[in-house]
């Protein structure tokens, strides 16, 4: 059996003329609010209230910021700074004991017997540097 699988399914259709419904409604909204405050204020008012407004309905129709609508990106902004901002940074310094003692217990084939040293993260960490910066050189 074949299926046809479905082509450009994130691409909205056209519904009115070259717009989306999407667009097409945006651009009515901004249109309609023009239209009522051109009976509300006079010209040279209303010139100032028609130049963002329009602004506004072309960018929400049209404009897409990482290809997707501008309109979750104008939300976020808004979620931003609507909500409060509280950041908070503290160091907690943890010395190399303090790593070994929460760390589980060591089997006994791992314990260093007399005479060996025992290895510890920061001496790991000193001896990973040195492989790195040697490995590079060549």
């Amino acid at each position: 059996m074949q299926y046809q699988v479905p082509q450009f399914i994130d691409i909205e259709d056209r519904i009115i003329g070259p717009l989306t419904l999407k667009q097409f409604l945006y651009l009515a909204f901004g249109g309609a609010i023009l239209f009522v405050t051109w009976f509300i204020f006079k010209f040279y008012i209303w010139i100032i209230i028609a130049i963002p407004v329009t602004a506004a309905a072309s960018a929400f129709a049209f404009i897409k910021i990482n290809d997707r609508p501008f309109v979750y990106f104008f939300l976020s902004f808004i979620n931003y700074h609507l909500k409060p901002k509280l950041y908070i940074f503290s160091i907690k310094p943890k010395n190399d004991t303090e790593l070994e003692t929460k760390t589980s217990p060591t089997p006994s084939f791992a314990k260093a017997t007399e005479g060996e040293e025992k290895i510890t993260r920061s001496k790991l960490k000193e001896l990973a540097l040195s492989l790195d910066t040697d490995a590079k050189r060549t």
